[in-house]
């Protein structure tokens, strides 16, 4: 230990008496960690160092080699001892390192074997192989041989003096410092190389159907007719909230593995995925089914949760967090699209107001054409003349963007109890051919929500909606251009204090 003490106290003064050192200009390449022997790009004075193109890795911590390979598209996959997608994050801060990094000091030149001990080099506590190539002046070189470039860095201990750490590069014997921020981005094991994603890819704009089972909740979800919405199938039919549903198959693929255990067949019964709590089927025209099966285990009194990933003859199992579990555990009421009508405005030719009681329908028509509500409008009843076509496109915005703060009771077999009756205050809307689009009701207030109303509109469901959102003309003069607002002209002639 004394001996050690003293080695390593023999290394700091020799490290600083390295950092004191100017390096000559012809030495700054190969003080790099990855020398490539390129000065520069172009080979011409005062150009930048051609930066290096990674395409191989091979990382030994923790006793264990982990290989990785840079694919086509640039992405990297680990190739050994597992076959997976590589962290990309990771992967990149080591070749960001590799290529940017310089040594600090020469700490020693000729070390003893009892010097490589001490500075945790015999055997080393990781080893980093890089290949890459160095491009041309056209970015080539990939196949060219002899721009390949193969450097092998072996790391020690962490120096107590500074934080650095100790590095010898390929057969050289001499023994360097670096900055501990290379030890923090070289030494990774297997599982800190390999993607965490677990339950990915999985894109919703590509899948056609999802079939889920999660603890007392089932629905099944089909893509609509337009090819980019949602319908729920089972167990009603109705829209689905497609923002919903996204945000479902977002926040499933954003679970992240906290291990990876050993998939077997018995493994698989222990941690009761036969049986799961969660049981997904995801399903596209392209590539073949995605199965998700999650599960929750109590062991020692230690409660976890894992999740099997199955497409084809892949399949990838991992624990997750507990809460992943409730991702898809959704009701299917929370599913339904909570817009209050099913219309677009550009389809709209007729308005028909109801103010509700005795008060006579209003009734205005599109005279331009199909123009989004923005067109000449004409009041046809209770009187007649020009509607003003900025009021009648901010109503029929309003009324196709509602949404529905909560749903109550679904098909009720008798909506007075809510208010909703022939005489309540409404609109229809029609399209070209006089076929109904779209009709709302409003009927009385919530009770113990100050501001919401009960209404009906295109689906089963009984709706609250914010009674702010929605206020509908009372009486033509709301509407048509030119009109004096009779309801104003006493307020109007009274003298001013």
């Amino acid at each position: 230990m004394a001996a050690a003490a003293c080695l390593a106290l023999s290394a700091c003064t020799e490290e600083r008496a390295g950092k004191s050192r100017e390096p000559g200009k012809d030495n700054a390449t190969s003080q790099q960690l990855f020398a490539t022997g390129e000065p520069n790009a172009q080979g011409g004075e005062g150009s930048a160092r051609a930066k290096p193109v990674f395409t191989h890795l091979s990382v030994r911590a923790q006793g264990v080699t982990t290989e990785l390979i840079r694919e086509k598209d640039g992405t990297w996959r680990v190739t050994a001892p597992v076959a997976a997608r590589a962290e990309a994050v990771v992967v990149e801060s080591i070749i960001s390192t590799l290529a940017s990094s310089t040594f600090s000091a020469t700490v020693k030149e000729a070390p003893t074997e009892a010097d490589l001990a001490a500075f945790g080099l015999k055997p080393p506590v990781f080893t980093v192989t890089a290949r890459a190539y160095v491009p041309d002046a056209q970015g080539g070189g990939a196949q060219d041989a002899e721009r390949q470039r193969t450097v092998t860095l072996h790391g020690g201990r962490e120096n107590t003096y500074d934080g650095s750490v100790y590095v010898r590069r390929d057969e050289e014997p001499t023994v360097y410092a670096a900055a501990g921020t290379v030890r923090w981005a070289l030494d990774r094991d297997t599982f800190a190389l390999r993607s965490k994603a677990l339950l990915g890819p999985l894109d919703e704009r590509a899948l056609k159907r999802i079939e889920v089972k999660a603890g007392l909740q089932s629905y099944q979800l089909a893509r609509a007719a337009d090819g980019t919405g949602w319908r729920l199938v089972e167990p009603v039919a109705a829209s689905a909230d497609t923002a919903r549903v996204a945000g479902l198959v977002k926040t499933l693929v954003e679970q992240r593995a906290l291990s990876f255990p050993e998939d077997t067949p018995e493994a698989r019964k222990r941690l009761g995925l036969e049986t799961p709590s969660v049981d997904a089927r995801f399903t596209s025209d392209a590539d073949e089914p995605v199965r998700v099966r999650m599960s929750r285990v109590t062991e020692a009194g230690v409660t976890r949760a894992y999740a099997l990933r199955e497409q084809g003859t892949q399949a990838l199992l991992g624990e997750i967090a507990e809460d992943a579990l409730s991702v898809l555990d959704v009701g299917a009421r929370e599913l339904k699209d909570r817009r209050v009508l099913d219309f677009q405005r550009k389809d709209v030719r007729r308005v028909v107001v109801h103010p509700g009681g005795d008060a006579p329908a209003i009734t205005v028509v599109s005279a331009a054409g199909t123009n989004d509500g923005v067109g000449h409008w004409d009041m046809e009843s209770p009187r007649q003349g020009k509607a003003q076509h900025f009021k009648l496109a901010s109503l029929l915005r309003a009324l196709e963007t509602l949404k529905a703060t909560g749903f109550g009771e679904t098909a009720p077999k008798n909506w007075a109890r809510y208010g909703v009756s022939a005489t309540s205050p409404g609109v229809v809307l029609l399209g070209e051919d006089g076929k109904e689009l779209a009709r709302l009701w409003l009927g009385s207030e919530v009770p113990d929500e100050p501001g919401a109303l009960y209404a009906r509109g295109s689906g089963a469901d009984v709706l609250k909606v914010p009674e702010a959102k929605v206020v509908l003309p009372t009486r033509p003069e709301e509407l048509l251009e030119n009109v004096p607002d009779t309801s104003k002209e006493g307020a109007q002639t009274k003298p001013t204090p």
